[in-house]
């Protein structure tokens, strides 16, 4: 029995952004907006691709998985800090920790590998575009989309198992909104060195793969384009990737930033408001830029307004 790593604390304190009560109505605000336009854009974005024939290729059917993503994503942490906001209690049970980093580790990882699915097909529409069909067929991009949720689960499932074998002996507040790995390390009274080290393993393997595949993916698109001799070949070209490109940059750039952030040299506080790019503001910005750059959904959303609007007309 002595052996064995038993968690003494049942519940965590997560502090949030900040104590100051007239910044947190700001925030709650703020907040809910945020929700409410991830929400109801993601949901729509997925709604006109399914409803949208014309709109069945692979790119929306990655872009369509990446929308479920984002709003899985941004219902990890939104309404638990709207309730937090309202009650003015942050108390999170130790199950419902280490659940909320599962989720975090899951739709992180997938989304990882997602972009680099996306990356990929670009890769192929443009660099190889006589091949395009023959290769990504509807069954190998089910099969990527496949693959990217199970080496998600894998990793939230390892990740899981760690901390489950770690012990929680005091104190139990947690410096951030959310449930954060390498803050749970900080507050075991076990020994983490395994269990960070294979959190470093992991997440770096998993970041460098697929940000070499995107980066790569990129790269063999570039040096195409500047073989085109067509100026208008030239455009459609970057205007095809530019919006995922912008998505990934964002993304990746954000990750990068975050986990500086949560070196000895930054101070905590920094750390969360970094954080706050990826985990509450990029799953709204994809909807945003997804809608306004990408012409072939804008004019699908425009075709379903006019299709409602003469239903009820008539």
């Amino acid at each position: 029995m002595a052996d064995r790593n038993v968690s003494v604390i049942t519940e965590f304190v997560l502090l949030g952004l900040t104590d100051d009560p007239e910044l947190n109505i700001v925030l709650f605000v703020l907040f809910l907006l945020i929700y409410i336009i991830t929400v109801v854009g993601n949901i729509w974005i997925i709604a006109v691709i399914l409803v949208s024939t014309q709109l069945h290729s692979p790119k929306y059917f990655f872009l369509c998985q990446l929308a479920f993503l984002d709003f899985c994503y941004s219902s990890i942490f939104i309404p638990k800090m709207l309730a937090d906001y309202m009650s003015g209690q942050r108390v999170i049970s130790y199950q419902g920790c280490l659940l909320q980093y599962a989720f975090v580790s899951l739709f992180l990882t997938t989304e990882c590998f997602l972009l680099a699915a996306m990356a990929y097909d670009r890769y192929v529409a443009i660099c190889r575009p006589l091949h395009y069909h023959g290769l990504m067929t509807p069954a190998f991009c089910v099969s990527l989309v496949t693959a990217s949720y199970l080496l998600g689960c894998a990793n939230s499932l390892t990740h899981l198992s760690s901390l489950l074998s770690l012990s929680f002996c005091g104190p139990n507040v947690v410096n951030h909104y959310f449930c954060d790995i390498p803050l749970l390390f900080q507050l075991s009274c076990s020994n983490t060195q395994h269990s960070e080290a294979l959190f470093i393993v992991l997440s770096g393997a998993t970041a460098v793969t697929t940000f070499l595949t995107v980066l790569s993916s990129y790269l063999g698109i570039l040096l195409t384009v500047l073989k085109m001799r067509s100026t208008s070949g030239r455009y459609k070209a970057f205007s095809t990737c530019a919006s995922h490109l912008t998505v990934a940059s964002l993304f990746y750039g954000t990750m990068i930033f975050t986990y500086l952030g949560t070196s000895s040299s930054y101070p905590q506080d920094t750390a969360k408001i970094l954080s706050v790019f990826y985990t509450l503001l990029l799953p709204v910005l994809n909807f945003l830029i997804y809608s306004v750059r990408n012409r072939k959904a804008q004019e699908a959303m425009k075709r379903i307004v006019r299709r409602k609007i003469f239903v009820q007309g008539i």
